[in-house]
């Protein structure tokens, strides 16, 4: 399958050099206007402004300075641990390497470029790429995704990601289905403040909804731990009732540090992360 191409954007001013499609601090060779500025600062005569530089009292020659498009290191830190491995509709590990082959291409046409941060119980060096933008790299990465089982029982080597990071400013889309302790998850957060971060919630639904009913074997879905339990419509009714309060405070969590969840619940969907970034504005 063809990767299809989506639209995201850095939600600060960027303070690169490297041309791009996101808004700078920079002036350059944009198209939006920035502010005048006296030639002697910026000697391009290309850029004179005759009516500011006619009307100046002090016979002084101006230049438009507009706004220079910049771009931006996105990175991708992905949870590896066991849950992400439950295969319903579809498999979690394929759906992550489908965003990473589609974040390639959008990249690719943004002058962007893209790293990869995969973590289990502690960061996964062979799931480990730098920012690039050889759009081969990441597709052989995407590839070894969609053959990995993961393993671990925890997540917490989504905390060790921040250090990893560039110390400027990126963009970061943190994939997981977020089955751990909450408080994992703001250590995870409190690490990556500094950078937009774009939660990205991988969920089948017939991973909350169980199909059996009466007496059944329940896993859990990190550490692998069986439990005997009978399924009875008031215990179906307690667990939808659990996962809707925990989904409650998922989002209020994230909305403490000014992040809102991108659900993606059924497969990788272009549009939904386009749709995403365009309701941010």
């Amino acid at each position: 399958m063809n990767p299809a191409e989506f639209h995201y954007r850095a939600s600060w001013r960027v303070s690169g050099q490297r041309p791009g499609a996101h808004r700078g601090r920079q002036a350059g060779s944009g198209q939006l206007f920035q502010r005048l500025a006296p030639l002697q600062d910026h000697p391009d005569p290309r850029r004179m402004d005759l009516r500011a530089s006619l009307t100046d009292a002090g016979e002084r020659f101006w230049v438009r300075l507009h706004e220079q498009r910049t771009a931006i290191k996105v990175y991708v830190v992905a949870d590896l641990s066991a849950s992400m491995g439950y295969r319903g509709s579809r498999a979690k590990p394929g759906v992550m390497a489908d965003f990473i082959d589609s974040l390639a291409l959008s990249a690719l046409r943004s002058g962007d470029s893209v790293g990869l941060i995969g973590c289990a119980e502690t960061v996964l060096q062979p799931f480990c790429l730098p920012a690039t933008r050889q759009i081969g790299a990441l597709s052989e990465l995407a590839g070894r995704l969609r053959r990995y089982k993961p393993k671990g029982i925890h997540a917490r080597g989504l905390q060790q990601a921040a250090r990893l990071l560039p110390a400027a400013r990126c963009l970061v889309f943190l994939l997981s289905d977020f089955h751990y302790p909450l408080a994992q998850l703001r250590q995870t957060l409190v690490g990556l403040a500094r950078h937009q971060v774009v939660p990205v919630v991988l969920w089948d639904p017939q991973e909350h909804r169980p199909d059996a009913s009466g007496l059944a074997l329940m896993q859990d879905p990190e550490s692998r731990a069986e439990r005997l339990i009978w399924l009875r419509p008031e215990l179906r009714s307690r667990l939808a009732a659990s996962q809707r309060e925990r989904k409650l405070h998922f989002v209020r969590l994230l909305s403490e540090f000014g992040r809102r969840p991108l659900y993606l619940e059924n497969g990788f969907d272009a549009d939904a992360v386009t749709r995403y970034f365009l309701s941010d504005r």
